[in-house]
């Protein structure tokens, strides 16, 4: 999806969000607590996630105002549209996926303890789908920029 709309849509921000919602397992993996997915697994844990990727965007922003802080990945032109947009997304569709591929999911929790994702369709589906969309991804991203390079070479 980013690569359709990239300026409306923070990879970076999709990234950060799948990273903190997968603290939680790997805290419970380190500690030898089951089961590994609970509170962030869920759609309503998952949300102060993307709350808190917003935070963090926001308040680096700031901070980038006094400290000199590095544009590593253009973070500091991205819009706060875009993060929250590209946060949710990775948010909620890590939800999705990972109630396709984990038992212990709940995430419709409070509400109900099943998980009616689990299995929908094979796990190696499931990957070769994922690596699929990046791929294709990739290929956008690259006719994209490829594009922007002739626009560019056009206009001098």
């Amino acid at each position: 999806m980013h690569s359709a709309a990239p300026r409306q849509i923070s990879f970076l921000a999709f990234c950060t969000a799948n990273v903190i919602v997968d603290v939680e397992p790997l805290y419970y993996m380190v500690t030898g607590q089951f089961p590994l997915h609970r509170l962030f697994h869920t759609y309503i844990g998952v949300s102060p996630v993307i709350a808190a990727t917003v935070g963090l965007f926001a308040g680096a922003l700031r901070l980038a105002a006094v400290v000199p802080v590095p544009d590593v990945f253009g973070w500091k032109q991205l819009t706060l549209r875009a993060v929250v947009i590209g946060a949710a997304l990775g948010g909620y569709s890590h939800i999705v996926f990972d109630s396709i591929m984990h038992s212990d999911i709940r995430p419709l929790a409070p509400f109900s303890q099943s998980n009616a994702l689990f299995q929908v369709v094979p796990l190696q589906t499931l990957h070769l789908s994922c690596i699929g969309a990046g791929a294709l991804g990739l290929v956008v991203l690259g006719v994209r920029k490829m594009l922007r390079g002739k626009s560019d070479s056009a206009k001098r």
